[in-house]
């Protein structure tokens, strides 16, 4: 009994096989333009064709350019903290000359504020302006601000660091810089 339920079990999958290459001959070889599916009664059935949605190449920004839009944001930071921060704590005799000196942690916070906010709300600093970059994600379409947190105190932080950081722009695929590594975040070419 046991003999005759293999046999008849060979039978239906050889059935299956013949009706199968027989739907293949009917609708082609090509199986890209369409799919063919067989029912649970063994009727073929031609499903909708599989389109393949290739992502676009993102035109992405490489090593000299990023350091162009980098050394351009930083001639405006520091034009920002000698035509502002500098005189107010000249003014008021704070100035000093420490790493942890109240105008030292105030200059700080104008170079955070002015990468975290620019990207945030421009999606771009002035440097990246000049040179038509932006920055984009790389899995959320905004940029949220924890992505932008994130990538720019923590990220920048780590990259400025290291400068390891910044140098393997030129080297990786989607030309990230650690901070951008981290972030899940490139920056672009801006072709508008």
């Amino acid at each position: 009994m046991n003999e005759r339920n293999d046999s008849d079990e060979r039978l239906e999958i050889n059935d299956t096989l013949e009706q199968e290459n027989a739907v293949r001959d009917q609708f082609g070889e090509n199986k890209d333009s369409a799919s063919i599916a067989v029912k649970a009664d063994h009727t073929p059935v031609q499903t909708e064709p599989v389109i393949k949605v290739q992502e676009p190449e993102l035109p992405y920004a490489g090593f000299w350019m990023r350091f162009w839009a980098y050394l351009a944001d930083i001639v405006i930071i520091g034009s920002i903290n000698r035509i502002v921060v500098h005189p107010i704590f000249k003014a008021l005799d704070l100035s000093d000359s420490g790493w942890f000196s109240p105008e030292a942690i105030f200059t700080a916070i104008v170079f955070y504020l002015y990468f975290t906010l620019m990207t945030k709300y421009f999606r771009q600093t002035l440097g990246k302006m000049i040179f038509g970059l932006k920055v984009v994600s790389l899995k959320e379409g905004k940029l949220s601000w924890g992505t932008i947190l994130f990538r720019e105190f923590i990220g920048r932080f780590i990259s400025k660091t290291t400068f390891v950081g910044y140098i393997i722009v030129g080297f990786l695929p989607k030309k990230q810089g650690l901070h951008d590594i981290f972030a899940d975040t490139t920056v672009i070419l801006d072709r508008r």
